[in-house]
């Protein structure tokens, strides 16, 4: 795996059929936010699309194996993936003040987790 000096982080909701991204700089910018199906097609496309970022991590949450096909996706195509216990989540979510629940809002509280995590 080539060396990453990306400053770009990714926060991945994962649920049954889909994924929501959200794609998160230093600069405190957010962008491509996109959903994928969460079936072999759908990895395939989050993997390509993700790759073109090099980002310096990926976060996504533990959800009884609904993030099983996405791991072993980012595992085979090298990208650097955490998968954090979804209480860390939102216990995080909580501590910056963001209440509402969407995929998308879990998207965006995710990249930024994954950003200000040591």
């Amino acid at each position: 795996m080539e060396n990453v000096t990306s400053s770009v982080f990714v926060g991945i909701d994962v649920a049954k059929s889909w994924l929501d991204v959200c794609i998160r700089s230093l600069s405190g910018s957010e962008s491509a936010k996109s959903k994928f199906a969460n079936d072999a097609a759908g990895i395939s496309e989050i993997c390509a699309f993700l790759a073109g970022f090099k980002p310096k991590l990926i976060v996504f949450e533990a959800t009884g194996g609904y993030e099983a096909l996405l791991a072993a996706g980012l595992a085979t195509d090298g990208l650097p993936f955490v998968i954090a216990n979804p209480r860390q989540i939102r216990d995080f979510a909580r501590a910056i003040g963001r209440l509402a629940k969407t995929d998308a809002i879990d998207a965006s509280v995710i990249a930024l987790f994954a950003e200000r995590s040591p």
